[in-house]
């Protein structure tokens, strides 16, 4: 099981990992550009955040095969170790053929439909990322096309992973996972609201008024 943030909050991440064994974080240009941090400043600090062994992933934002390939080497410079996030398009399948074969890992973004996630596969992409909420929001079912996305990667592309995305509620998350979807990557509001249970801070309360009315201390 993979666990990302899709966030570049530096105060989230903190948080989090501090918490739970984080897989890493995923961003976007939009991400990015909300936190007003720039990649070249933003990724080193996940990094010093996160370790060596963490996923972090940034997206190119070239519209042709040329400049995505190029765009894709020049942040690879400011992490090496780097997933390089294509949207699945024509040249953005073209670039993630052309990346894998050089070496280089990449996540297919904005997956819509199976097929399409299964084209990014195909390509070579190691991450196939189809958006949840967004195609619950246009009256898609986000949940079928995780599961049917799941089930053509495992029969026809078994190398490629389903890393599930754009989320509102944590019921979504959920049901990704229980139909056996092994990455999934939360915007912190979602993750925050997976740790807001008010029964349990009732709970922590009363045990400690029950412990005080006994014991005293």
């Amino acid at each position: 099981m993979e666990l990302y943030l899709d966030t570049a909050d530096l105060a989230a991440v903190r948080r989090w990992a501090r918490i739970l064994p984080l897989a890493g974080v995923t961003t976007n240009p939009s991400i990015v550009a909300r936190a007003g941090l720039p990649l070249r400043e933003l990724l080193p600090a996940l990094r010093d955040l996160l370790g060596p062994k963490a996923r972090l992933f940034a997206q190119v934002m070239g519209k042709g095969e040329t400049e995505m390939v190029r765009e894709a080497f020049a942040l690879r410079e400011l992490d090496p170790d780097l997933v390089i996030k294509v949207p699945v398009c024509e040249e953005g399948l073209a670039a993630i053929k052309c990346l894998a074969g050089n070496g280089v890992p990449t996540l297919g973004t904005a997956v819509y439909t199976p097929q399409q996630g299964w084209l990014a596969a195909l390509a070579g992409a190691h991450y196939v990322a189809p958006y949840v909420n967004r195609l619950d929001a246009q009256g898609g079912d986000g949940l079928k096309t995780v599961d049917e996305l799941q089930r053509l990667l495992a029969l026809h592309v078994p190398g490629s992973k389903v890393l599930a995305a754009s989320f509102r509620t944590p019921r979504q998350a959920l049901d990704c996972l229980l139909v056996g979807c092994q990455s999934i990557t939360l915007p912190v509001d979602v993750a925050e609201q997976l740790l807001a249970v008010p029964a349990v801070e009732e709970a922590i309360a009363r045990f400690d008024a029950d412990w005080r009315g006994a014991f005293g201390g």
